[in-house]
């Protein structure tokens, strides 16, 4: 099986103002996926590794809030994006 076909890929979004809790914007496998890995990274969007998550995350529908059994997972996740963007922010204004 090439590397392609194993990929699998999901995004999730999370604005505390709309939403009660992330939900999943985008997911996909082999050639999708790899296009949703290629945006985030062309958007300087935080990348994070997590085969279990990912794949129960891709049995959801797209707009589906995350159950309550994965937020600890999931805030697992979103502290890592948050570290990840503040360390870009200090790079970025670093003279």
């Amino acid at each position: 099986m090439k590397k392609t076909e194993a990929t699998i890929a999901a995004a999730l979004k999370y604005d505390s103002e709309k939403d009660a809790a992330p939900k999943v914007i985008a997911k996909g496998r082999g050639s999708i996926a790899e296009k949703i890995i290629e945006l985030a990274k062309k958007n300087n969007i935080p990348l994070k590794s997590d085969p279990g998550l990912v794949q129960i995350l891709s049995k959801l529908d797209i707009d589906e809030q995350i159950p309550v059994e994965l937020y600890k997972a999931v805030a697992e996740i979103l502290a890592f994006v948050y570290s990840a963007n503040n360390q870009y922010r200090e790079k970025s204004s670093s003279p």
